[in-house]
C-alpha cells in the first residue's frame, strides 16, 4: 500500500512538470553561449589573482556578515524553539523564513542603505525562523526520563539546560554548522545587492568579461566551504563571534525619520496614503494582482515544479557519489568534492552565471536550482546509505544501486526532497530578481519605480505561497509516512 501510494505520488509529480515544461521558456538566447561557457572554464582552472588586490577585504566581509548573522538567528532560534508551542509563534516563524534573504535585504536598503546592518538582519531575521523550527524538532526529540527524577524546586532555567539541552547539544551544535555553511552562500550572495561581500566583486569582474579573476573568486569560496571543519573549531567559534561585528565595515550614519517614513507613508497603499476610499483600494488590489501577481505566481509555480523533478531526478543519479557501497578509497574524496562543489554553489550564483552565457529564460534558474539542491540531497542520501550493512551476496553495480539501495533508500530521498520543496520556491521566487518574470522580478521592479507599497504585498504573497507550499508537504510526508530526523535536515 505505501509502495503504490508513493508511486502514484511520484509519477503525480513527473506529469505536472512535463505538462509545466510547455509553458515555460527554456531557450538558449546569449550570443555564443557556449563559447562564453568554454572561457569561464579556462577561467576556473586558470584563475587570475594578479589584480584581486580586495580579496582580503570581500572575504573577510563576507566571513563577518556570515558570523554575525547566523550568530544572531541561532540566538533568537533558540528562544523561539522554547515557546514553539505556541501557535503565533510557529506562525511567526514560518512567516519570517518564508521570506528570502535577499528580499529581506531589498527591504532594510530603502531605509538603512548599504549599512552592515542591512546585511545582518537579512541573515539573521529568516534564519531565526530556521532555526526555531529545526530546534525545536531537535529539543522534542530528546529523553523526557531526566527531567522527571531532577530533585524538587530545580529551576526552570537548570533543569531545561540540564536535561533537554544537555541532550540535544550535539545536534543543535551540528545543525549550527550546517546553518553556518548555508550563512556563507548567503553572505556571498547579499553582494548582488551592493553588500561589501565575494558577490559583489564576482558580478562586477563577470561583467567586464574577467574570467581570469572570476575563477580566482569562486575557487576562493569553494575553499573556504570546503575547509570549513578545520578553521570553525569549538574553541574558536567564541573568538570569531566577538571579533566579527568589528569586521563588518562601516557605512553611512542610519537616519531613523526614513526608517519612521518607510512604515508610516511609503507602504501605505496608495489609495489610502492618498486618501481615497476603500473602493479604490480595491480597485488597486486587483490591478496589482492582476498584471503582476498572478503571472508572477504562475511562473513561480512553473519553474518550481520543474526544478524540484529534475532535483529529484538528479539526486537519484549524483548519491552513489556519497555512499561507501559504490565508491572505494580513490572514488570516494572524489565524490565528496563533487557533492561539496554542488551543494556549496548558491543558486543565485549560479543562476547569474548561466544567464550571462545563456541568455534570459528559466533554463538557467532550472539548472541552477537543481544543482544545489540535487548536491544537498544527494548529500545526504549517500550518508543514508553509509549505515545499511548489505548482505555478503548482495549484487554489484546497476543491480545494486536498483535493487538493493535506491528502493531501501527512497522513502528518506522523497522525505528530503519534499522538504526542499519550499526552499525551491523561495529560492524561484528571489531569482526574478535577476529577469525571471517569477515574483521577485515584480518585486525588483516595483522597488526600482519606489513603489514599495506594491512590493511588500508581492513580498507577503510570495511568503503566503511559500507557505502553502510547507504545508502540502508536511501533509504529503505525513500521508506516505515519510520521515527524516530534525538533526539531518537539509
Amino acid at each position: 500500500m505505501w509502495q503504490s501510494a508513493t508511486v502514484r505520488t511520484s509519477l503525480g509529480f513527473v506529469l505536472v512538470a512535463a505538462a509545466c515544461v510547455f509553458f515555460a521558456d527554456l531557450d538558449i538566447s546569449g550570443h555564443d553561449p557556449w563559447g562564453e561557457l568554454n572561457r569561464l572554464f579556462f577561467g576556473l582552472i586558470q584563475p587570475s589573482f594578479a589584480n584581486l588586490d580586495y580579496l582580503g577585504e570581500a572575504l573577510v566581509r563576507t566571513l563577518a556578515f556570515a558570523f554575525v548573522g547566523v550568530g544572531l538567528g541561532a540566538g533568537a532560534g533558540l528562544l523561539l524553539a522554547l515557546m514553539f508551542g505556541s501557535r503565533i509563534v510557529r506562525t511567526f516563524c514560518a512567516f519570517i523564513r518564508a521570506i528570502h534573504e535577499l528580499f529581506w535585504a531589498l527591504i532594510f536598503l530603502q531605509f538603512f542603505g548599504l549599512h552592515p546592518l542591512t546585511g545582518v538582519l537579512a541573515i539573521a531575521i529568516p534564519y531565526a525562523g530556521v532555526f526555531g523550527k529545526v530546534y525545536a524538532e531537535i529539543l522534542d526529540e530528546s529523553d523526557p526520563q531526566p527531567a522527571q527524577i531532577l530533585p524538587f524546586g530545580v529551576g526552570t532555567v537548570t533543569a531545561l539546560i540540564y536535561t533537554r539541552i544537555s541532550q540535544a547539544w550535539p545536534h543543535l551544535t551540528s545543525y549550527t554548522y550546517y546553518r553556518l555553511e548555508c550563512g556563507l552562500r548567503s553572505s556571498a550572495v547579499l553582494g548582488f545587492v551592493g553588500m561589501p561581500t565575494l558577490g559583489f566583486y564576482l558580478e562586477s569582474s563577470f561583467s567586464q568579461g574577467h574570467y581570469g579573476e572570476v575563477g580566482a573568486l569562486l575557487l576562493l569560496f569553494y575553499g573556504m566551504i570546503t575547509t570549513l571543519r578545520f578553521w570553525v573549531r569549538p574553541r574558536l567559534v567564541p573568538l570569531y563571534l566577538l571579533a566579527a561585528p568589528f569586521l563588518l565595515g562601516s557605512g553611512l550614519p542610519i537616519r531613523w525619520d526614513n526608517v519612521t517614513r518607510f512604515f508610516t507613508e511609503d507602504i501605505v497603499p496608495a489609495p489610502l496614503r492618498n486618501g481615497e476610499g476603500l473602493g479604490e483600494l480595491w480597485v488597486w488590489l486587483l490591478e496589482l494582482l492582476s498584471t503582476e501577481a498572478l503571472p508572477g505566481i504562475w511562473n513561480t509555480l512553473v519553474l518550481t515544479q520543474i526544478a524540484l523533478v529534475i532535483t529529484g531526478v538528479l539526486t537519484l543519479l549524483l548519491y552513489p557519489l556519497g555512499s561507501r557501497h559504490f565508491t572505494n578509497r580513490l572514488t570516494g574524496p572524489l565524490g565528496h568534492i563533487v557533492l561539496v562543489v554542488l551543494r556549496s554553489t548558491p543558486e543565485y550564483l549560479l543562476a547569474f552565471i548561466l544567464l550571462q552565457l545563456w541568455g534570459p529564460s528559466m533554463l538557467p534558474a532550472v539548472v541552477a536550482l537543481a544543482v544545489h539542491n540535487s548536491g544537498i540531497i544527494g548529500h545526504l542520501i549517500g550518508r543514508r546509505s553509509n549505515e545499511i550493512t548489505l548482505r555478503p551476496d548482495a549484487p554489484n553495480g546497476i543491480e545494486r544501486y536498483a535493487y538493493e539501495l535506491t528502493p531501501r533508500l527512497y522513502g528518506p530521498f522523497l522525505a528530503f526532497l519534499f522538504y526542499r520543496w519550499e526552499i525551491i520556491m523561495r529560492e524561484t521566487a528571489i531569482l526574478g530578481i535577476l529577469g525571471i518574470a517569477t515574483l521577485g522580478f515584480y518585486v525588483d521592479s516595483a522597488i526600482q519605480e519606489i513603489r514599495f507599497d506594491r512590493a511588500m504585498v508581492l513580498i507577503l504573497i510570495t511568503a503566503l505561497l511559500n507557505i502553502g507550499v510547507d504545508i502540502l508537504a508536511r501533509y504529503l510526508r505525513r500521508r506516505l509516512h515519510l520521515r527524516h530526523t530534525a538533526k539531518s535536515e537539509p
